[in-house]
């Protein structure tokens, strides 16, 4: 998405957009708008990877005991979803039910 339709749309406000048009060291030779859009025009999985990355990037979970309680709850969901405890369901129906919830 262009500095423009990002501003258009209301999505131009808060830390980001003080970051369009702002010069970088010399060792980022490409312009944010330009990475942005060849990010974009990548397939979903791969721009859910590049967030994950990126947001691990921003926040990393350096603290041991942080990353052994997310792996132990992690453990204990699949655990009740093998059981049978618990019913996964695809991630597009329950998207829907939490758009449904959100009354959108």
């Amino acid at each position: 998405m262009k500095a423009d339709a990002v501003a258009a749309n209301g999505a131009g406000e808060g830390p980001v957009a003080c970051m369009v048009g702002r010069s970088y060291p010399s060792s980022m030779s490409i312009p944010v708008e330009k990475l942005t859009e060849e990010m974009l025009a990548l397939p979903a999985e791969a721009r859910a990877l590049l967030a994950d990355r990126l947001v691990e990037s921003l926040d990393p979970l350096a603290d041991d005991d942080v990353r052994a309680c997310w792996a132990a709850e992690a453990i204990r969901r699949r655990d009740e979803v093998r059981s049978g405890k618990v019913e996964a369901i695809p991630g597009d129906v329950a998207a829907a039910q939490v758009r449904s919830l959100l009354g959108k």
